[in-house]
């Protein structure tokens, strides 16, 4: 069997393992019922639908012609690099810092993975993305966060 887009079989192979592995440890939390789900039922159907979309596209890389082959480019080292290295410290940083300044931080820093950086748009996504976590994690789902500092002694 020939492969027709490397670029897309490549995509599936990735889509597909990934999703396969989160369904499979998603089988180590009790599913529950569709009514009532249990902490596994999300990530298992998650995990199905992203090996199915990987599915998809390998079908796709391997019956469909592309110009070329469609091969891979260099990987963005740079880049990728700093996106993990920003969510890694968003990890860190989220109990410590809460979430007030950990998002926040985290955005700018991921702002620094692209070429084009600026700052005005960085604090705007920041402002934005921050008021919307805080509706929809801390008002609306009533998650417990931390949202201010621990360090200086002020609770969440």
């Amino acid at each position: 069997m020939k492969i027709k887009s490397q670029r897309d079989f490549w995509a599936g192979m990735m889509f597909l393992v990934v999703g396969m592995a989160f369904a499979w440890g998603a089988t180590a939390y009790s599913f529950g019922a569709s009514a009532s789900p249990g902490p596994g039922y999300f990530p298992f159907g998650l995990g199905i639908l992203l090996a199915l979309l990987g599915a998809i596209e390998l079908f796709k890389a391997l019956t469909f012609e592309s110009e070329g082959g469609d091969p891979i480019g260099h990987v963005a080292w740079r880049p990728t690099l700093v996106i993990i290295a920003a969510v890694a410290g968003f990890g860190y940083a989220l109990p410590h810092l809460g979430l007030f300044i950990a998002l926040p931080l985290l955005v700018v820093m991921v702002s620094l993975a692209g070429d084009e950086h600026h700052w005005g748009e960085a604090a705007i996504s920041a402002v934005v993305l921050t008021a919307a976590s805080w509706f929809i994690f801390v008002f609306g789902l009533k998650l417990v966060i931390p949202l201010k500092p621990a360090i200086l002694g002020f609770g969440g």
